[in-house]
């Protein structure tokens, strides 16, 4: 990686016109959360994404943001065997003076704010069906004023993982140009930490060893969905490369090959998997499987070949609808949107790969001394904020809200009112 130079007019309208486009990533992941869940929380579900955005856009930039300002190319540094240890940023309260920053620390900015927004959406999938709005919209400011800035800022924003490279010859630092770690690991870490405290839905393990199947209710969204996750991610990778790894233009055609490629392979090792296993091939799993191809692709497709990223997306397409299974059968974790496989440890398995098929020595041990922070620091902070929010904002509905849908009892009606949308066979 080589450092920032400052942007021309026409690469500054290029990774402009690439991160507007960039949204749709986060419109992909909304439409699978709905779609992997029951009918009876559709609406809920949507309207619980977009609420979630909002919080978490707000706290950020007029919060977060300071903390994970680099682009003055400052911050709050301690000291330690000579080494400086840059921890958080030291930016404006409320944006002060935006307008007057350089270009390409707006579109830092911008960047940012759109992974925030696409982070908080995957535990939000992990705890649907019970997950409350206020629960979600809660763990939205926490994730976005605490927990994220901090990670942007180690990562991206002159921090001290980003300068592992310059500090103890590591590389180029740690990469990670697409957002795997701050967003995918991070996000994918909550999404664990949200289906360990609210539990699992009423009737998912009914007995100790077993888990009774609950189906995503509408396939159609889910698969669009991954469609129009796949323009997001091309537009998503492409203006982090040029952000975060300096890449130069004529560069990126190569970073949006390798996100497809990493998605393809994924789908078609998914796909290969399901159907040895269960004689057809699995919807919902090949969705997971897409998804995980994306997420790896997040953490090389800027800096691998053709052939290392659709190997990366390979072994991620056989990775996750076996993890999915693990995760329910052996560890009774309830995760409807499988967000724990594909972005968790899709990202780690991303991260890693990363190091290895990335030029330049020492880089494999730069990539895992950020994915040790990661799971080192970072889960157990997440897990013991949301303990504590769990305790003054409760994050389960009461069981009669369960039962009915999260739909009436949250909005007083339902996304599909025209339908009966549920039975009650299951909590007799």
């Amino acid at each position: 990686m080589t450092a920032p130079t400052p942007m021309s007019e026409a690469t500054f309208a290029l990774t402009l016109g690439l991160l507007l486009l960039a949204p749709l990533a986060i419109a992909g992941v909304a439409l699978i959360n709905t779609g992997l869940g029951r009918s009876r929380s559709a609406a809920q579900a949507l309207l619980g994404s977009l609420g979630m955005i909002s919080v978490a856009v707000l706290v950020f930039v007029f919060v977060g943001a300071m903390w994970a300002d680099g682009g003055s190319g400052l911050g709050h540094v301690f000291h330690f065997s000579g080494k400086p240890w840059n921890w958080a940023g030291t930016g404006p309260y409320l944006l002060q003076g935006f307008e007057a920053e350089a270009g390409r620390n707006q579109l830092e900015l911008l960047f940012e704010v759109l992974a925030v927004a696409l982070a908080v959406l995957i535990p939000w999938g992990s705890g649907a069906d019970r997950l409350r709005l206020s629960a979600g919209a809660a763990l939205a400011a926490v994730f976005a004023g605490v927990v994220f800035p901090f990670a942007a800022h180690w990562v991206w924003g002159g921090g001290w993982l980003r300068e592992l490279g310059k500090n103890f010859g590591l590389g180029g630092g740690f990469l990670d140009g697409g957002g795997a770690a701050t967003v995918h690991m991070l996000g994918g870490q909550a999404a664990l930490v949200v289906a360990w405290i609210t539990g699992s839905r009423r009737g998912k393990f009914p007995k100790e060893g077993l888990s009774t199947a609950m189906p995503g209710h509408n396939a159609v969204y889910v698969l669009f969905g991954c469609l129009v996750a796949l323009a997001g991610w091309l537009a998503w990778n492409t203006a982090g490369a040029v952000l975060w790894l300096s890449a130069s233009p004529e560069k990126l055609p190569l970073v949006a090959v390798n996100t497809f490629l990493a998605a393809g392979a994924a789908l078609a090792a998914t796909f290969t998997v399901t159907r040895v296993r269960f004689g057809k091939p699995d919807a919902s799993l090949c969705a997971n499987g897409w998804l995980a191809g994306l997420v790896t692709s997040s953490a090389c497709a800027g800096i691998v070949s053709p052939l290392a990223a659709a190997f990366v997306g390979l072994v991620a397409g056989i990775a996750t609808p076996l993890l999915v299974e693990f995760l329910e059968l052996a560890v009774s974790v309830d995760d409807p949107s499988g967000a724990i496989a594909a972005h968790a440890f899709s990202a780690l398995w991303g991260l890693a790969a990363a190091g290895v098929f990335a030029p330049g020595s020492g880089q494999f041990t730069a990539q895992l001394v950020g994915i040790a922070t990661m799971l080192g620091f970072f889960l157990p902070v997440v897990y013991g904020l949301f303990f504590v929010l769990n305790r003054m904002v409760p994050f389960r509905v009461d069981p009669d809200g369960e039962r009915i849908g999260m739909d009436l009892h949250e909005l007083g009606g339902g996304a599909y009112p025209e339908f009966v949308v549920h039975r009650d066979d299951s909590y007799r």
